[in-house]
């Protein structure tokens, strides 16, 4: 009404330049928002010292430098600020003592660089404080027992940090918390249950990606709250509590990459009905997967695989309609068209991870295998799986990545795989396959754009990923193109048109017996990181077209009959000899010989070879036209002499 500025809301604007001191001067300012932009330097003083501002989110700029300590305030001015949003910066040093924040409430400061002991002074100075959230950054250190004194601390997050020892006794006196997360420190020591049950409000615990040892505390039943359990990536032994399954709020249980053992039917997941993720991969537990899991109906999210699990799929998988990610790989199920025909009828899986299994059986080539709609990644790798590569799979018209690796499968690459309209993954690699590399293959289509797009979570996704030298399963960053046609009996000349797939990052066809010269259109491939053509019968001379790919860490044409100069520059000068051994007709610095030294000495030795070949001819022509000369000489003078014999006679 009196014209006063109460509050400054401009975010996501595309403002750029650094943030204006005067703003901490308006009175009667108590919102500022100026998230989502382009802003640099550093965060005035006059704002962080204001006595107006409430609210104060400036998430996700390029701010930088240190934060300043705040001065005492005087009697007259108290920093109101409840609310501040700094995250999704570039911050460093050490966070300052804010002790003249009393109002304080919610502090993100996650996903800067904060360096040196986590934060503590808000649990005395601010009996309000409600939310931490220190994640993403680099404090070290162990974790202060101050923040036991958050009498209502209700979030703490402080994951992927550097932090280390052991959770403080303190820390569980702090009974209103809610989220408790040191997801990815370097945190020890076993769970205490006793401790544990303290904290009865607790809804979401994370302590994954740490050093844990011991087992998971029966007494974990008694968080009657508690939704989800992240212990993955520990060195937590023992077996699973059956009274897990008494946790009947629980939606995600995430165990996996520790060294649990034992049966999983001791946990009885029955009434675990709001349960949508189970992951348990990567442990030794034994046995068949238990009926019980069949009753969890909300379950999205089924991951055991890497175990010592065995038996055959039951059709009671079926029951689980919301189940879109299954993953059973490296464990010794049977009698894969069973699983197949069972499987089908899943209709909203979309990931099917089952290599390692099914060992030596024949791939099913089964036409009425007809489901799997809505299926986008499909792994069958490292059974060994003899057949063809069956036509069922040209009708999962939405699949982008197909994992046949290191299996036993014959024939040649069928045509129908260009019609895979979204496929961008395709990893062939250490089969049997024959014939040449078809034409159709450079048609697919989602290759031909400048990069993969994926409806998928490359985050939520362990596959078989090749990263050299052979494929590992590794959680993705971010999807990429390949091809892996590598280990084969693969025939005739690469394609031209291999050029067209512009989307590869990694495309690998050693170890067949291809011919003819490396195409120049592989240049075109700006966004290749890995070329691999090694151990063919590949001829003629390195394109210089490849020094086009800007970049390209891995190469190798080693084993081939390539010959004339490696090129230079680019790329090229970071590739070590090891790339291009097995080639004796190839030239450069790095093989150890100069290719115009080279020639000049060969052209030296031809030319003096040269030189005396034609000494030789003047002087044998020499030799032999005296030589007839004195001949015809001779042979005169004897046949004079005869005459005149003859005449004496006569």
């Amino acid at each position: 009404m009196d014209g006063a500025v109460a509050a400054v809301s401009l975010p996501s604007k595309r403002l750029e330049g650094s943030v204006s001191p005067s703003l901490g001067g308006l009175a009667s300012l108590s919102r500022l928002n100026l998230s989502c932009n382009s802003l640099s330097g550093a965060l005035p003083w006059e704002i962080m010292s204001s006595d107006s501002i409430v609210v104060l989110d400036v998430s996700f700029n390029s701010l930088n430098g240190d934060l300043q300590e705040l001065s005492p305030s005087s009697s007259s001015r108290r920093c109101m600020m409840s609310v501040i949003n700094i995250s999704s910066n570039s911050f460093t040093g050490q966070f300052p003592l804010w002790r003249t924040m009393q109002s304080l409430a919610v502090l993100n400061a996650s996903r800067n660089s904060f360096t040196g002991l986590l934060p503590s002074f808000f649990c005395v100075s601010a009996p309000s404080f409600a939310v931490l959230d220190l994640s993403y950054n680099q404090f070290s250190g162990g974790i202060p027992p101050e923040l036991g004194c958050c009498s209502v601390l209700r979030v703490l997050k402080a994951g992927h940090n550097y932090l280390t020892g052991n959770l403080p006794d303190e820390l569980f006196t702090a009974t209103a918390l809610e989220y408790l997360s040191f997801h990815d420190n370097y945190l020890q020591g076993v769970l205490d249950g006793a401790r544990l049950i303290k904290l009865r409000n607790l809804a979401v615990l994370d302590l994954g990606g740490n050093n844990f040892s011991g087992d998971i505390p029966d007494s974990i039943c008694l968080l009657k709250r508690l939704k989800e359990l992240h212990l993955d990536r520990n060195s937590m032994t023992g077996e699973l509590p059956s009274t897990m399954g008494s946790c009947i709020q629980l939606i995600t249980i995430n165990l996996k990459s520790n060294y649990f053992s034992g049966d999983l039917h001791k946990v009885n997941f029955s009434i675990l009905s709001n349960l949508r993720t189970l992951d348990v991969s990567w442990n030794n537990l034994t046995g068949t997967i238990p009926d019980s899991v069949y009753w969890c109906r909300n379950l999205t999210r089924l991951w055991l695989s890497f175990n010592n699990l065995h038996g055959q799929i039951s059709p009671r998988i079926g029951e689980l309609k919301s189940l879109a990610s299954l993953s059973l790989a490296e464990n010794s199920f049977s009698n894969i068209t069973n699983a197949l025909h069972i499987l089908q009828s899943s209709r909203n899986l979309n990931t099917l991870v089952i290599g390692g299994n099914f060992r030596s059986e024949e791939i099913p080539d089964d036409q009425i295998i007809d489901g799997f709609e809505n299926l986008k990644v499909l792994a069958v790798e490292a059974c060994p799986l003899y057949g063809r590569i069956p036509l069922w799979i040209s009708k999962l018209q939405n699949l982008e990545m197909l994992f046949l690796f290191n299996n036993r499968l014959s024939g040649p690459i069928p045509v129908w795989i260009s019609t895979l309209n979204f496929l961008f993954y395709l990893d062939l690699s250490n089969n049997t396959l024959t014939g040449e590399i078809p034409a159709a293959l450079m048609d697919m289509p989602m290759l031909q754009y400048d990069e993969v797009a994926s409806s998928l979570n490359a985050r939520d996704l362990d596959l078989p990923i090749y990263n050299g030298p052979s494929p590992h399963y590794w959680t993705l960053s971010a999807f990429f193109g390949c091809m892996d046609l590598g280990k084969n009996y693969f025939a005739g000349e690469i394609p031209l048109e291999i050029g067209r797939l512009k989307a590869l990052v990694t495309l690998i066809l050693s170890f067949n017996c291809l011919s003819g010269e490396i195409p120049k259109t592989i240049g075109n491939l700006r966004n290749l990181e890995w070329l691999d053509l090694s151990n063919n019968h590949l001829s003629g001379t390195i394109p210089d077209a490849l020094n086009n790919l800007h970049f390209l860490s891995e190469f190798n044409i080693s084993n081939n009959d390539i010959e004339g100069p490696v090129p230079t520059g680019g790329q090229f000068n970071t590739f070590t000899s090891s790339s291009f051994v097995g080639n004796p007709k190839l030239c450069g610095h790095m093989l150890g010989h100069n290719c115009g030294s080279t020639e000049a000495h060969r052209v030296s030795v031809s030319a003096r070879q040269g030189s005396y070949k034609v000494i030789f001819a003047i002087a044998f022509g020499v030799f032999f036209v005296i030589g007839t000369l004195l001949d015809q000489l001779y042979l005169a003078r004897v046949i004079g002499q005869a005459y005149q014999n003859l005449e004496g006679l006569a």
